[in-house]
């Protein structure tokens, strides 16, 4: 396909943190001449801060708060104390003047070329219709109500209509295997349930319709199904109420309908854990606590109304599972009335012809300007070889961004370039940080801020972070381990079915009571900006050094023959430990003598010979959590010996197709474990 460039329009709206900043001098008369100095206020006067942000915003309550934080310790601390909230009225506030702009709620697309644009009115008149339905059938706060659905406004369009009602969300992604679901849904028991009967993904038609079917027997507390017809399932579902219909009024009822006025932590939706290890754990957040997450986290991702003159026609797209944090990040992009862009498909198309610039086109022709992805994304399109500036109308986007691993400073290099050439140098990476626990970021971007390749540009405002070393001390410009120190609104209410909280505290709290701990790797530089090097669980310490596994990945994984890598660090049975990298060789190459060597000269050069692999293995791939991130710790104990059971489930892993390989590994490292024990004894 031939392709020209359009003509850009490079007109960069003024950036919300500066607006925010504008705001704070003018009504509160406080001026801060640096970003630091507005961020160390923001963690030393939590009252003052959130409090700001909350009329900053235009959050609404019908009734006073008494106070904004009326225990200031974690876990426990309560946030707006009699203030009345509802994530879906924060949505449709917006709903009159975007659409008097011109401006949609909602731009999707499938892989297959299908689109759909949703007006803001015809968003908020489903979300009622289905709000009503929801309510005939028995729905009432507090009960939940599930969704198997991808990435599609079906599923915006359900979780407006539960937090309108005041129900509890709960979403799993139909890719997921019928075991993990229910392993989470068993848990928090829907009432009712949202379901596609089939998807498209990577060229091939997928029936859901027997999942379906089976997630609704094993589950008896299910009392009403809502189908959403795809066109790809093989067998009708019985006793199914039709989606399309139930979202389908227009009356007076649903022209009267107002979502309901909650408790500011009324739950909002059930979140899980990857589900790597032991049962998923079921964290409930609220509605007020992800208001004002979000209202602050705008000012991170510089995203305005889009029917504004300073943001107008802003379009915000966030490449997402339905399954993984960032689907529900993208969402919140409602809350600050911009237009959001919905891909549903696989990003580079089917996997026997890859063609990685199918989200770029997606993008292009859906005119978004804020484009986001997780890192493995952008390292595949530049192992592609793929021209950014061939594809018409991608001169539109101001804004990149990145999580789910740490991005490779190479790679952002590469597509600062890309854009430099499309006459955009100045394009702006928000390269992000935090987690299912939060549904937020801890270490955000902020457009005022030099660029940091590679880095997280600061801490993100109300966030009290540090890193502290293992006697608990603050560090600068050395790994430590990533804590929050004090209360963030949107830290879990609880987990679902933790009675007396002792998983909760368990999983945070435990090293350090009252004291976040996040379970990352974190160096915060003299300049204030931010490193993720891995999972703290995952380090790889060899003779008292200690090395993040992104540090090592960043060191290898731009090499030319290599594709993926994976390593862990594995204790011998008759003492010290063994380094093993597996490698996925790029096609037509081998793991041989030659990239060993090319291996063993960027770690010796690029970090240090410690970490020097002591073998590396021909890997068929590398597994994957849902959300992307190398399965390095469920890998590293079935070596050390744990059962498989106890370790991953295939249902929960974006890459079932390669545990068997794993797997089988780990039993041969087990036989060669033992048989060199039997020696030693002899």
């Amino acid at each position: 396909m031939t392709r020209t460039r359009s003509s850009p329009d490079f007109s960069t709206p003024i950036p919300q943190i500066r607006l925010y900043r504008d705001w704070l001098k003018a009504t509160h008369q406080n001026e801060f001449a640096t970003y630091e100095e507005l961020r160390r206020w923001s963690v030393e006067d939590l009252d003052g801060f959130w409090r700001s942000i909350w009329d900053f915003d235009g959050i609404a309550s019908p009734t006073p708060f008494t106070a904004v934080l009326n225990e200031d310790g974690i876990p426990g601390a309560r946030w707006f104390d009699g203030a009345q909230v509802n994530y879906a009225r924060q949505v449709f506030r917006h709903a009159a003047a975007a659409d008097q702009a011109g401006q949609p709620a909602i731009i999707a697309m499938d892989e297959r070329g299908g689109s759909l644009t949703l007006s803001w009115t015809d968003l908020q008149r489903q979300a009622a219709s289905l709000a009503l339905e929801l309510r005939a059938r028995g729905i009432v706060p507090g009960d939940r109500v599930a969704a198997y659905l991808p990435n599609i406004p079906a599923a915006v369009v359900g979780l407006l209509a539960c937090a309108s009602l005041g129900a509890i969300w709960t979403l799993c992604s139909p890719d997921m295997g019928i075991s993990a679901v229910l392993d989470r849904w068993r848990q928090t028991a829907p009432k009712a349930l949202i379901a596609v009967d089939g998807v498209f993904y990577a060229g091939k038609a997928l029936d859901r319709s027997a999942a379906v079917a089976e997630i609704r027997k094993q589950l008896p507390c299910i009392e009403t199904l809502f189908l959403v017809a795809s066109g790809c399932s093989e067998a009708e579902v019985p006793d199914a109420v039709d989606f399309a219909a139930a979202t389908d009024r227009d009356d007076g009822a649903v022209a009267a309908f107002e979502p309901e006025w909650l408790p500011f932590d009324h739950p909002l939706w059930i979140l899980y854990s990857s589900g790597t290890t032991g049962l998923p754990k079921a964290i409930v957040h609220g509605h007020g606590g992800i208001v004002l997450a979000t209202a602050a986290g705008r000012l991170h991702f510089d995203l305005g109304p889009s029917y504004t003159a300073n943001n107008l026609g802003d379009r915000f797209h966030w490449y997402s599972a339905s399954g993984w944090v960032m689907w529900n990040i993208q969402v919140g992009g409602l809350l600050s009335g911009t237009t959001i862009c919905l891909f549903d498909g696989a990003p580079s198309g089917t996997r026997a012809d890859p063609d990685w610039t199918r989200l770029w086109d997606f993008a292009a022709s859906s005119g978004v300007t804020w484009f986001g992805a997780g890192a493995a994304f952008f390292a595949s399109c530049r192992k592609a070889g793929i021209e950014i500036g061939e594809i018409p109308g991608v001169d539109r986007i101001r804004a990149l961004g990145s999580t789910g691993s740490p991005l490779p400073p190479d790679v952002q290099r590469w597509g600062t370039a890309q854009f430099a050439a499309l006459g955009r140098p100045d394009i702006w990476w928000c390269n992000v940080s935090g987690g299912t626990e939060i549904a937020a970021a801890f270490m955000a971007g902020n457009p005022e801020l030099p660029d940091t390749p590679g880095r997280l540009q600061c801490r993100h405002l109300g966030a009290a972070i540090e890193a502290w070393d293992e006697q608990g001390s603050p560090v600068i410009d050395e790994v430590g381990e990533l804590v929050c120190t004090r209360p963030f609104p949107s830290m879990p209410l609880y987990f679902w079915g933790d009675a007396d909280g002792s998983r909760y505290r368990e999983s945070y709290f435990g090293e350090w009571p009252g004291v976040w701990r996040h379970g990352d790797w974190l160096t915060i530089g003299s300049d204030g900006s931010c490193t993720i090097s891995g999972r703290s669980d995952a380090t790889i310490n060899r003779h008292g050094v200690r090395m993040g596994t992104a540090e090592i990945y960043a060191a290898v994984e731009h090499l030319p023959q290599i594709a993926d890598t994976m390593i862990i660090d594995v204790e011998g049975e008759v003492g010290g430990s063994q380094l093993i990298m597996f490698v996925v060789p790029a096609e037509g190459e081998r793991v041989d003598a030659p990239l060993e060597a090319a291996v063993t000269a960027a770690i010796r050069t690029g970090l240090s010979p410690r970490f020097v692999p002591d073998r590396l293995i021909a890997a068929p791939g590398i597994p994957r959590t849902l959300s992307g991130k190398k399965q390095e710790l469920p890998i590293k104990r079935l070596f050390a010996g744990w059962p498989v059971t106890k370790v991953v489930s295939a249902d929960a892993t974006a890459t079932p197709e390669v545990l068997p390989w794993y797997i089988e590994q780990a039993q041969r490292w087990q036989t060669e474990q033992e048989g060199m024990e039997a020696d030693g004894d002899h």
